[in-house]
C-alpha cells in the first residue's frame, strides 16, 4: 500500500496523516507514504522509516509526472489556497488550485495509457461549488453555480475528474468539504476563518473578532470528521456513484448565534465575553451568499457521518488540540 498525499503540509494532510500512520488504510498497514507540500513535511513518528517527505510545487512543470512515476495507489489531493487568497490573486489561485489539478490528472493519464495505471484518486473539493441564491437546505441535485474564483476553481476541478474517471484513467472521488470548525493553529487566509476564530480563541482564553451578525447561517463540520470523510472516500465502493463523482458532505448548519450558545454551554460565560463584535459590511456581505447548509442525502446514504450538534464540535476541538489547556 503506497499513499500519495499532496498537500500533507496543511491542517487536514497532517491529520490524515496521524492517521494513516495510527490505523492504517482499510485495516492494511501503509507500506510506503509520500508527502508532498510547497514545504517538506513532517513524517510521522510511527512510520519514519517508510516515508518521503517532499517540497514541491504540484504546479511546477514536471512535478505531477515524478510523482506519478512512483505509482501509488491511493492519491489524497489536498494542495490548494484558500478562499480569500485565491479571489485577492487571481492567477496564483488559478494556477495552484486549477492548473496544478489538471497537471496531475495528466500524468496519471498518460501513466495509464502506458501501462494501464488506475489509482484512487479522492479529491479535496469544497461547498464553494455552489452559489446565491441558495435554498435550505441544499439538496444533491442543486447546480454548480460558484460566485468566487475558488468555488470555481473547485467546480472545474471536480468535472475533469468526473471527466478522467468516466474514461477510466483513474478511480475518483470528490470530497465537497464544509466549513472545517473548529481549526487548530492560527488563523489562515480563508475568508470563513472568523467561524473558528470565535470559539478557538476563548477557548484558551484569548480575545476574538466576530466581523457579522448572529443570524448568520453556515454549514460545518469538524476536523475529526473531515479526515473520516477522506478515509471512507478511499476505501469504498465507487461504482455506486456511477457519473456523479462529487458528494456534498453531511455536517451541521448553526447561526453564528447558535454557535456561541454551544461555547456557552461547553466552556464558560466567560470564554462567550471574549467576543468582540466589530461588524464588517463587506465580510457580512459575502458571508450572506454562503451556503446555509445541505440534505447530503447520498453521503449519508453511502456512510459518511458527522457531529450532530455544534457541542460536539467543540467538544472535539477540546479533546483532539486542547486537554488540560482548555
Amino acid at each position: 500500500m503506497h499513499i500519495l498525499t499532496i498537500g500533507a503540509g496543511g491542517m487536514l494532510g497532517r491529520k490524515l496523516t496521524e492517521r494513516l500512520a495510527r490505523d492504517g488504510l482499510a485495516g492494511r498497514p501503509v507500506d510506503t507514504l509520500t508527502l508532498v507540500d510547497i514545504v517538506a513535511p513532517d513524517a510521522p513518528v510511527e512510520l519514519a522509516n517508510k516515508t518521503d517527505c517532499v517540497a514541491a510545487d504540484l504546479s511546477a512543470p514536471g512535478t505531477a509526472a515524478r510523482l506519478i512515476a512512483l505509482r501509488p495507489d491511493v492519491i489524497f489531493h489536498f494542495a490548494a489556497i484558500v478562499s480569500g487568497e485565491a479571489e485577492a490573486d487571481f492567477e496564483k489561485g488559478y494556477r495552484i488550485n486549477l492548473d496544478g489539478t489538471r497537471d496531475l490528472f495528466e500524468a496519471i493519464r498518460m501513466a495509464h495509457v502506458l501501462d494501464g495505471y488506475c489509482p484512487r484518486v479522492v479529491f479535496a473539493s469544497s461547498i464553494a461549488v455552489v452559489g446565491a441564491p441558495l435554498p435550505y437546505p441544499i439538496p444533491d441535485e442543486f447546480h454548480t453555480t460558484p460566485l468566487t474564483s475558488y468555488g470555481t476553481q473547485k467546480a472545474i476541478s471536480e468535472l475533469l475528474l468526473a471527466d478522467y474517471s468516466r474514461h477510466g484513467f483513474f478511480d475518483g472521488i470528490g470530497i465537497r468539504l464544509p466549513t472545517i470548525c473548529i481549526r487548530p493553529g492560527l488563523p489562515n487566509k480563508a475568508a470563513s476563518g472568523f467561524f473558528s476564530n470565535i470559539l478557538r480563541e476563548p477557548l484558551v482564553g484569548k480575545p476574538a473578532v466576530l466581523p457579522v451578525p448572529d443570524t448568520i447561517r453556515h454549514w460545518h463540520t469538524s476536523p475529526r470528521s473531515a479526515v473520516g470523510f477522506m478515509i471512507h472516500a478511499a476505501t469504498m465502493d465507487l461504482s455506486v456513484l456511477g457519473a456523479r463523482r462529487s458528494l456534498s458532505m453531511p455536517g451541521l448548519s448553526a447561526t453564528v448565534g447558535e454557535q456561541i450558545e454551544a461555547l456557552r454551554r461547553v466552556a464558560s460565560e466567560e470564554a462567550v465575553a471574549l467576543i468582540r463584535r466589530e461588524p464588517d459590511a463587506a465580510i457580512t456581505a459575502m458571508c450572506e451568499g454562503w451556503a446555509p447548509g445541505f440534505t447530503a442525502t447520498r453521503a449519508r446514504e453511502l456512510g459518511f457521518v458527522a457531529e450532530d450538534s455544534f457541542d460536539d464540535i467543540i467538544r472535539a476541538h477540546i479533546e483532539d488540540e486542547l486537554g488540560d489547556r482548555a
